[in-house]
């Protein structure tokens, strides 16, 4: 037997009854429902990052004519068109798999 199930043969039988695979079952059930809930909460964070960095993107091409970076704002600006479109689908399938997911378990 391995260590593994060592630790879950209980009596020490070295078989394992109904009731441990049921606490076996049990643990594996918590481990998937703390791995989703982990999931769900990088995505969240991810969300919010990007969310704040639209905000904070035009504020960047702002200080940087404030300081007389006046090159480094161009070189921003050109880019921004980019990353406002990478940035918004970005958020946007994160809201329309919620909303799908959302969906879907309440049925």
């Amino acid at each position: 037997m391995s260590k593994i199930l060592e630790t879950y043969d209980k009596d020490k039988n070295g078989v394992i009854d109904s009731d441990e695979l049921a606490l076996i079952e049990l643990e594996d059930r918590r481990r998937k429902m703390e791995d989703e809930d982990a999931q769900r909460d990088s995505i969240r964070k991810m969300a919010w990052f990007a969310l704040f960095g639209l905000l904070l993107y035009p504020s960047g091409i702002f200080i940087c004519s404030l300081v007389g970076l006046d090159k480094a704002a161009s070189l921003i600006t050109d880019i921004a068109g980019t990353y406002f479109i990478a940035v918004s689908a970005l958020v946007a399938s994160f809201f329309g798999a919620s909303a799908y997911q959302s969906r879907g378990t309440s049925k």
